[in-house]
């Protein structure tokens, strides 16, 4: 979208000061139960302007971010210049997904998956039967992109390798195994770096 509208758009954060009264952590949980407040409770979110949301680490975006693998093959990408968070590009990504916005209707209620879904179809054309579930939290304060995001980590565990970029900032995308995103975790972005650390785990959640 124009930088404007990107500026002024609206999206879901919840305060900061819940995850520390839920149990503060950094890199992964896969403790859901603990933090369902946090997500389920849509008395904990309102939704601010991106541009003061990105800045003011007194609130957390709640960001979906998916991760597509078929078997022991995992879906990578390059993020490209046309991304509106200047702050990730040339970064390596295996995370799909975006911000909440205040126009996207009811994506906590009965209707997640159709939610996750609409998140997901803004970037890639997934041209395969699939099945999803949340696997995992993530937080990062150790910078000043994660110190604003928690991220919602869902599984994608398709039934075919055939995934195609849908957005301009999805770049040199391909299925790669876990040796080689563990040999080539230095190109990855922080989120994707502490998942590539948990992966096996992560896709242990598939069974």
């Amino acid at each position: 979208m124009p930088e404007e509208n990107y500026l002024e758009e609206h999206v879901l954060v919840f305060p900061a000061k819940l995850l520390d009264e839920a149990g503060y952590f950094q890199g992964l949980s896969f403790d859901m139960e603990k933090y369902s407040e946090i997500i389920h409770n849509s008395s904990n979110h309102l939704f601010i302007k991106r541009k003061d949301a990105e800045n003011n680490p007194e609130y957390k975006q709640l960001i979906p971010y998916a991760i597509l693998h078929c078997g022991s093959k995992v879906f990578i990408y390059r993020r490209g210049k046309l991304l509106a968070e200047k702050r990730l590009h040339g970064n390596f990504s295996l995370g799909v997904g975006g911000h909440i916005s205040a126009t996207d209707p009811g994506l906590f209620g009965t209707s997640y998956e159709d939610g996750l879904k609409r998140e997901i179809n803004e970037e890639v054309y997934i041209e395969s039967k699939y099945k999803q579930r949340i696997v995992a939290l993530l937080n990062d304060d150790s910078n000043d992109v994660g110190r604003v995001h928690l991220g919602i980590v869902h599984l994608l565990t398709l039934e075919k390798p055939i995934v195609r970029p849908k957005e301009k900032s999805i770049n040199e995308t391909k299925f790669t195994d876990m040796e080689e995103l563990r040999r080539t975790i230095d190109m990855f972005e922080n989120w994707s770096k502490i998942c590539i650390e948990n992966i096996g785990k992560i896709l242990d959640c598939a069974h």
